[in-house]
């Protein structure tokens, strides 16, 4: 597990948060505070699951009821936007980096993980904790900055 990615990954989604100026999503996509939102929840339920691989206890990952809207649409309420989302995001964020700076061997302890992201990551099975973090960190973080970029309105040619 490399750690310093996965610090990497997060900075450049909180750089993209920090320019700020985010549209509204097409229909069907995810506004710039729901992202966030679930980003977060992510990360509080992957550090649970950290914490319980460095702790030795079983725990099986499954991402799924943080990318339900009203979950996400409370969640945004609760924090009262995108100032306070990315404050949660930056907060969550941290945590589980530091949790998986302290991984080592542990990172090799099979979880039993879900994950699903539309088609870009479809996971269902045991995994190495260290491999969910990395899908995490090279697949579903980099998806989430791209569609934070898309949000951000082009310029009409003239």
């Amino acid at each position: 597990m490399d750690a310093e990615a996965l610090r990497r990954a997060y900075g450049a989604v909180l750089a993209e948060l920090d320019a700020g100026g985010f549209g509204p999503p097409e229909d069907g996509e995810l506004s710039a505070e729901q992202i966030v939102a679930h980003l977060a929840a992510s990360d509080e339920l992957m550090s649970e699951a950290t914490e319980a691989v460095l702790a030795g206890s079983p725990f099986a990952y499954y991402d799924l009821e943080t990318i339900h809207r009203p979950q996400l649409d409370a969640l945004i309420s609760e924090y009262g936007g995108l100032d306070g989302l990315a404050a949660l995001l930056r907060a969550t964020s941290q945590k589980l980096c530091t949790l998986a700076d302290r991984l080592g061997p542990a990172a090799e302890t099979p979880v039993d993980t879900v994950l699903r992201e539309g088609f870009d990551l479809d996971v269902d099975g045991s995994l190495p904790w260290g491999r969910a973090l990395d899908l995490h960190t090279r697949v579903h973080l980099p998806m989430h900055l791209a569609q934070l970029r898309a949000l951000r309105p082009r310029p009409h040619p003239s």
